[in-house]
């Protein structure tokens, strides 16, 4: 199907602006069955996005909750960015950065634990073949 630029009437201002080829040819990927009604200039004045210097919530004069809590592992007065639920443990910045803190050895491969068990020696072929034969046998 080949697709050639159109010019629309805006449903808002009334101006004409163009439907591109590329424009409709994303439209009929995604299956959209309407043409668009309005030029980019309304749609984005009816979205609400139309030149603001930011984004997110901050941008919208939304702000974050921030609720004040006691640290279940060190018992220090802190404040959250959510409201706490009942029976969950809650951190403070401190005990949940030492907690999430990666782990060095965490993902140890087939092979790295071959060499490890066999060491130096001549045994590391069959050892790394047993591990290899275990590691694809269903488990039940």
């Amino acid at each position: 199907m080949e697709f050639l630029d159109r010019l629309l009437t805006c449903a808002d201002c009334g101006g004409e602006f163009i439907f591109t080829a590329g424009e409709q040819l994303f439209f009929f990927d995604k299956q959209f069955k309407n043409d668009p009604k309005r030029c980019k200039p309304c749609k984005s004045k009816r979205s609400g996005t139309g030149l603001k210097a930011g984004t997110g919530p901050a941008a919208a004069g939304l702000s974050r909750t921030e609720t004040r809590t006691e640290c279940s592992a060190c018992g220090i007065e802190t404040t959250v960015p959510f409201k706490p639920t009942q029976g969950r443990p809650v951190l403070c910045r401190q005990c949940f950065q030492s907690k999430r803190a990666p782990t060095t050895g965490a993902l140890v491969t087939g092979a790295t634990t071959a060499e490890m068990v066999a060491g130096a020696g001549g045994e590391r072929t069959a050892v790394g073949a047993e591990l290899l034969v275990a590691a694809q046998a269903p488990q039940a």
